[in-house]
């Protein structure tokens, strides 16, 4: 569930970016915005406002299925794990190291 989540997920991330590229520049901001004073425009199969009204919608689509993929892999990376806390769990006592006797040389017995 979660790969074919991921998958879709990252399908409309390319689109979405593809719908931003192709949108027309209101500012003009690449030089090809087919403003008033650029002569002609890009002359395409969509012009106007339709393609506009077309763009805008395709992109708000793209970006509520994004942001709802979004969601549902933050719900699914997230469900498996229930929340905890320091105050939980009770502290550990150590106990006091016993102190070590120096014990001599080992002799070995004859036999």
């Amino acid at each position: 569930m979660l790969t074919i989540v991921l998958s879709i997920h990252l399908i409309l991330a390319i689109c979405l970016v593809g719908a931003v590229l192709l949108q027309r520049s209101e500012g003009g901001g690449l030089g090809m915005g087919g403003g008033s004073g650029s002569g002609g425009g890009m002359g395409g199969l969509m012009t106007g406002r339709d393609s506009a009204s077309l763009m805008t919608r395709t992109t708000g689509i793209l970006a509520a299925g994004f942001m709802t993929t979004s969601m549902i892999l933050a719900i699914m990376a997230g469900g498996h794990s229930k929340p905890t806390s320091i105050l939980d769990n009770p502290p550990v006592t150590q106990q006091p190291a016993e102190p070590v006797v120096p014990q001599g040389p080992k002799v070995p017995q004859a036999q």
